[in-house]
């Protein structure tokens, strides 16, 4: 049964916010923060190139195949204990990638940080809704989306200033005091919480992981190797046999790892799609953006993460105002004006573009960039746990978080694969000519996303689910 805790027994706010949101920020932070170390690491390593793509996509590969595995098993031994056991791993596997001495030692070490890191975002979500009461579950859920997108803007900047100062040994270092105090405050603020489920889908498992697994190493092999290269082609087949197998064996599982139900409703199956859209199209964009400023502008890796700072804090800015406005606006509508505004920002960014473009031309479309990722994440989120049954608020949380990891990983592979018909690095006019038909790509993904977003329908109390919903306790409405 699922359970929650009363709420005479709760912690403040502010600290519930701060418990679920500080591991949250550091492994959103270890996703990209390595990408301004990469030199170094080459240098230091003697990593080849491929290595050192795979330092970035081993961490990303590992996340991305165990976030709803990981959200299984916390419903089903306990969120918090879940959700501490991989802090706890994220801590130890920072440490073994900060005393590596080899490539190939970082990026095993990555990839353990990544599946570590698969138990702390999606249960990050699911013990703040739990821990807050219904009254404040939106106002938390927009700083938790506001962290979130400032951790991911602020990677690059923090990456670049840590491994010019002190060295890339130290993005891994720094983690270890930061989950001392992590570990300290879950203990002491959230209280443990269970799903529904009586035993594990091991079967579920083992198909969802290996199918996701599968489908994104193909995408991020493909702008490597090639849509149509045979080793790309066998892994999109293999992903394609185990999902649908997955898909067949929830269908008919009596504790199914995905409850396939939750996808009749409209909002929950729209709001994910327009997730998928909106990571495709603001990863697919920065990604060549930020190299933008240090081939073509020539800034160094720090110079290059302040300039994007108007994209980076932008929604942490916008994210409280926005948990006052989704019960006034309807989260469809702010999504959609989020994702609109963000393809104008990538749209601009196309036009403005080029090797003589002053810095300063940048702002402002970054800037709109900002706001519009703002008006996006929490109301998304709010969307994805309120259409849903309490005691499936995890597996929702899961589900969604692996959607925008496969979102991300293809906007880059196919901003890449444009970019390589198009243009090259060996000059700054080269470069530009491949990454602009690569924006208005993003851009016109965006747009795509926003009519989506405006098919998000009014409220509904998701229908209950059979069997299992604690007795007298009614379903939380979607409040879009």
């Amino acid at each position: 049964m699922a359970t929650e805790p009363g709420v005479n027994s709760r912690p403040s706010f502010g600290l519930t916010v701060l418990a679920v949101s500080l591991p949250m920020f550091m492994v959103g932070l270890d996703n990209l923060v390595v990408t301004n170390a990469l030199t170094r690491i080459k240098q230091d390593l003697g990593a080849s190139v491929q290595g050192l793509q795979w330092v970035t996509n081993g961490y990303i590969l590992g996340f991305a195949s165990l976030l709803l595995v990981a959200a299984g098993l916390g419903d089903r031994f306990g969120r918090r204990r879940v959700f501490l056991s991989g802090l706890v791993g994220f801590t130890v596997f920072s440490i073994g990638c900060a005393l590596s001495s080899s490539s190939a030692a970082l990026i095993a070490f990555r990839a353990l940080q990544g599946m570590s890191a698969a138990a702390v975002l999606p249960l990050s979500l699911t013990l703040l809704t739990v821990a807050v009461p219904a009254e404040k579950r939106a106002a938390a859920i927009a700083l938790w989306a506001g962290v979130n997108s400032l951790a991911v803007g602020l990677a690059p900047l923090l990456g670049g200033a840590i491994t010019t100062g002190i060295g890339w040994h130290w993005l891994f270092w720094v983690n270890v005091p930061v989950s001392v105090v992590a570990v300290l405050l879950v203990l002491r603020v959230l209280q443990e919480s269970h799903g529904t489920a009586s035993r594990l889908d091991l079967p579920g498992l083992l198909l969802g992981s290996t199918g996701v697994l599968a489908l994104i190493w193909g995408i991020v092999e493909s702008s490597e190797e090639g849509w149509t290269a045979g080793q790309v082609l066998a892994k999109f087949i293999a992903a394609a046999v185990l999902l649908g197998s997955f898909i067949a064996w929830e269908r008919k599982a009596p504790q199914p790892l995905l409850p396939l139900r939750i996808y009749r409703n409209r909002a929950f199956t729209l709001a994910n799609a327009s997730s998928l859209t909106v990571f495709f199209g603001l990863f697919g964009s920065v990604f060549f953006l930020a190299q933008y400023l240090q081939v073509v502008r020539h800034h160094s890796p720090f110079v290059a993460g302040l300039w994007t700072l108007p994209w980076a804090m932008a929604p942490a800015m916008v994210a409280p105002f926005v948990g006052k406005l989704i019960p006034k606006v309807g989260a469809g509508r702010l999504i959609a004006l989020g994702l609109v505004l963000s393809a104008l920002g990538v749209g601009w960014s196309a036009l403005a573009v080029g090797p003589d473009t002053p810095d300063w031309h940048m702002i402002a479309p970054w800037l709109l960039a900002g706001i519009g990722t703002g008006l996006i994440f929490a109301p998304s989120t709010t969307v994805v746990v309120t259409s849903v049954q309490p005691q499936d608020i995890g597996k929702a949380s899961g589900t969604n978080a692996t959607v925008r990891e496969i979102g991300s990983a293809l906007g880059i592979a196919v901003a890449t694969t444009v970019f390589a018909t198009h243009g090259d690095y060996l000059s700054p006019q080269s470069f530009t000519d491949g990454m602009v038909p690569g924006l208005w790509i993003c851009a016109a993904v965006l747009m795509g996303g926003a009519a989506l977003a405006l098919g998000i329908p009014a409220p509904t109390p998701p229908k209950a689910a059979p069997a299992s919903a604690p007795a007298g306790k009614p379903a939380v409405d979607a409040r879009d």
